[in-house]
């Protein structure tokens, strides 16, 4: 028996569809449940990309050492400066939700300023659809949008084969909200 439930209300992230609307970015300060630190030895250039390329802004900065930067809600970067930063990107990525009609003009965005720094943009069998990017300090930063959910795909049936079904479908979620 599976304990996952639907917790679409306490997300950022809208329900996937052809419609869906990406929230505003969130310039709120709050205790943040999860980050990513990110050195670079090029302060300057490496926000440049974020925010041109990725679609982040910045929220606060400390000159010369440190910038924070966000998209939406609990979607929190820190830019460190370094001496310097891994020559190759580790098998290691930060994933960052949006939404589908996102994913093809962070693509583009990324590849304006970094040709050669993107994968994809590549749909998944858990019926998303991924664009990778490799920054200027090496990070390796996903972009993931959830497609539509088609019951009778194949991808309702990879979730369904590891106990994931949609709401509404062979159990009750009332009990978990």
């Amino acid at each position: 028996m599976s304990e996952n439930f639907n917790a679409f209300e306490m997300s950022p992230v809208p329900a996937p569809g052809p419609d869906a609307v990406p929230p505003e970015p969130f310039r709120g300060i709050y205790g943040m449940p999860a980050f990513a630190t990110v050195p670079t030895s090029d302060l300057a250039e490496s926000v440049d990309f974020w925010i041109r390329g990725l679609g982040f802004f910045e929220l606060f900065g400390i000159p010369g050492r440190l910038v924070h930067l966000r998209r939406w809600a609990f979607q929190d970067v820190l830019l460190v400066s370094a001496e310097s930063v891994p020559e190759q990107a580790p098998a290691v990525s930060f994933s960052f939700a949006c939404v589908l009609s996102q994913v093809d003009s962070l693509v583009e965005d990324c590849r304006a300023l970094r040709p050669d720094s993107v994968d994809g943009p590549r749909d998944t069998p858990w019926n998303t659809r991924d664009g990778e990017v490799i920054t200027p300090e090496n990070a390796r930063i996903v972009f993931t949008a959830a497609k539509p959910f088609d019951p009778a795909s194949r991808e309702a049936r990879n979730l369904e084969a590891v106990g994931i079904t949609p709401p509404g479908v062979g159990r009750d979620n009332e009990e978990h909200a």
